[in-house]
């Protein structure tokens, strides 16, 4: 009933169509599984003609052997190409629209970006309070006032350092005749390195 059916309407129109085509065209009359087999009996038989472009396959009835029966293959092939023409660009719009709606899936809504930006301005404003005590409360230190902290913490450095040479000296000197390590000299005699009071590195400007 199918093959009798599917060959009727590709007789009548006079068409290439795919088998969605005709499932959809005939209002689904029959189902795809039910016309793409009547396709291939059809196809067995010889009455109808199938040409594959890619994966999509075309069908089409086979013409009357007259004169003009190549005048009327190479006008289904050109309209078959057509067809086929239409269905990549009908896919390739479908893919962009896929892709479009992905995007707009993935983007916030308008009640979502206005919550954000709510957030936003409401951490600026605290910076910008924030700022602005950090501001009021800030002393300024003049270049005369900061060359006189320079220069006295270059002379408290200096001595800072003379002051350890010579204590290192007196140590190396006791080590001479001490049975002991170093370590253990120091801690006997309550002594502290820079490393044991974590003593960060001093260094001049």
């Amino acid at each position: 009933m199918a093959v009798e059916g599917v060959y009727k309407y590709l007789q009548s129109t006079n068409r290439p169509y795919s088998a969605n085509d005709i499932v959809q065209n005939m209002h689904k009359e029959f189902g795809k599984t039910a016309v793409q087999k009547a396709l291939d009996d059809l196809v067995t038989q010889q009455r109808i003609y199938e040409k594959a472009y890619g994966k999509q396959k075309i069908y089409c009835v086979k013409q009357p052997e007259d004169d003009g029966q190549d005048n009327d293959l190479a006008v289904l092939e050109a309209e078959t190409e057509k067809v086929t023409q239409n269905y990549k660009n009908v896919e390739q719009e479908a893919k962009e629209a896929e892709n479009s709606l992905r995007e707009l899936l993935g983007a916030p809504t308008t009640a979502e970006a206005k919550e954000q930006l709510a957030k936003l301005e409401e951490k600026v404003e605290t910076l910008r309070t924030k700022l602005a005590k950090l501001s009021e409360n800030t002393v300024l230190v003049s270049p005369g006032e900061r060359t006189k902290i320079k220069t006295e913490h270059e002379k408290l450095l200096k001595e800072y350092r003379k002051r350890k040479r010579t204590c290192m000296d007196i140590i190396n000197a006791i080590m001479e005749g001490y049975p002991k390590s170093k370590k253990a000299l120091m801690e006997e005699v309550g002594m502290e390195t820079d490393e044991d009071v974590k003593m960060p590195t001093i260094q001049s400007y």
